[in-house]
């Protein structure tokens, strides 16, 4: 089975439907970041089987939490879960936020390759942005412990939105340090084809 047609199955396990065109532009995007790996070291992640499953099918798996229209990815790195969502998403558009230079200048290059129109790529700290109205989700995988994340998204986020926080095994301590006016408002195992790792979101809200 090729490449392409192992990732549509895949992607089809998370409940997420790409077309051709979509696989040929993700597995593209993996292609383009080994390429940039080699000069920029942007992830530990080194074969393009390990990229598509840690990488492309990690950020598909919280495609179903997304909610409305206008999605941030918080810590996106090398454009993680973004780039992935936004492919699978030609409708929504994704503010893809990082404080490290050379991973955004990766994310604008990846979008433009992709021809992503729906991609805004910001070098920025998220708690330094000040965005002219909430978004509706804030997407953040493995970025900082709960009550901090929460604390660097604050200003991107209104009584309405949602913050996924994508993270390995359930986060005990993490969950217990929530303070008002957060709250869970749901959480759920990650099934990831291909990623024996476990993995959670936790879908969280002002109270």
């Amino acid at each position: 089975m090729g490449a392409a047609e192992q990732l549509l199955r895949d992607a089809l396990s998370l409940e997420v439907t790409l077309t051709e065109g979509d696989a040929a532009r993700l597995l593209t995007l993996v292609d383009e970041l080994a390429r940039w790996n080699e000069l920029y070291n942007l992830t530990g992640i080194k074969t393009q089987r390990e990229m598509i499953t840690h990488h492309l099918l990690d950020s598909l798996a919280v495609n179903a939490d997304l909610t409305g229209m206008r999605i941030a990815d918080v810590g996106t790195g090398a454009g993680f879960p973004g780039l992935p969502l936004a492919v699978a998403n030609p409708g929504r558009h994704f503010t893809l936020i990082d404080s490290t230079a050379k991973k955004i200048r990766f994310v604008a290059h990846a979008a433009e390759l992709l021809q992503l129109t729906n991609v805004t790529a910001l070098h920025v700290r998220a708690e330094e942005l000040r965005p002219p109205a909430p978004f509706d989700t804030v997407v953040a995988r493995a970025v900082a412990p709960l009550p901090r994340l929460l604390e660097s998204v604050a200003p991107l986020c209104g009584p309405r939105t949602r913050v996924l926080a994508m993270k390995g095994r359930r986060p005990e301590a993490e969950l217990a340090a929530l303070k008002a006016p957060w709250r869970v408002e749901r959480e759920r195992e990650l099934r990831v084809p291909g990623l024996a790792k476990a993995r959670c979101v936790i879908v969280l809200m002002r109270a």
